[in-house]
């Protein structure tokens, strides 16, 4: 419970200076100046309905939750849960709208967490390869994907790939994807997600 409300604290301190000006679209800034709207979420690449277990590693410290995770055309739901399965925070989005609530957490803290930097890099993980370009691209940013060629899981399986997101010639977010993990890297805010669960089915 104290490595998560710490890490909390961390995130705040890393996003809490950056103010929603400008429209009302709900959106972060994957760059000091790169304002990414965030996606409706009919652009999820593939729905899901699957526990996960991610481990977090930021300004050197560790940490690591358990996590339901249910995603699809309508929505983004994920649960969060400590090993004994006691609940941390419960995060949804939906098209203009985005809600986040924890018992763990004092108030005050709640009112300086922005859940929109979750829902960001779920979709920069998780959204169709083709219109995440053209919101990046919009964004000034560039998208690009090596396809390892791999092979998991179903009849059609599912590849192997890395996508890349490019600020000109700096690499400042890399996601690597398999059947089972995907591991996000913020070069630029210097933390890494790593999301373990059943990606191919």
């Amino acid at each position: 419970m104290k490595q998560f409300f710490l890490f909390s604290v961390c995130i705040i301190c890393l996003f809490s200076c950056t103010s929603a000006a400008g429209k009302n679209a709900l959106h972060v800034y994957l760059t000091d100046s790169s304002r990414f709207v965030l996606m409706h979420p009919e652009a999820i690449e593939k729905t899901m309905d699957m526990a996960q277990f991610l481990s977090a590693e930021f300004r050197g410290q560790n940490y690591f939750f358990n996590a339901w995770v249910k995603a699809d055309e309508n929505a983004i739901e994920i649960a969060l849960f400590n090993e004994f399965g006691a609940s941390f925070g419960e995060l949804s989005y939906t098209a203009g709208n985005i809600h986040f609530s924890s018992a763990v957490l004092p108030r005050i803290a709640l009112q300086y967490i922005k859940p929109e930097y979750i829902i960001a890099d779920f979709q920069l993980c998780f959204y169709a390869p083709f219109l995440l370009e053209k919101q990046l691209n919009d964004s000034g940013l560039v998208l690009e994907i090596t396809d390892s060629g791999s092979l998991h899981g179903s009849r059609h399986g599912s590849r192997d790939s890395t996508r890349r997101i490019l600020s000109g010639n700096d690499v400042i977010i890399e996601i690597e994807k398999t059947g089972n993990s995907v591991k996000l890297v913020n070069h630029l805010r210097n933390y890494t997600y790593t999301l373990e669960g059943v990606f191919h089915e």
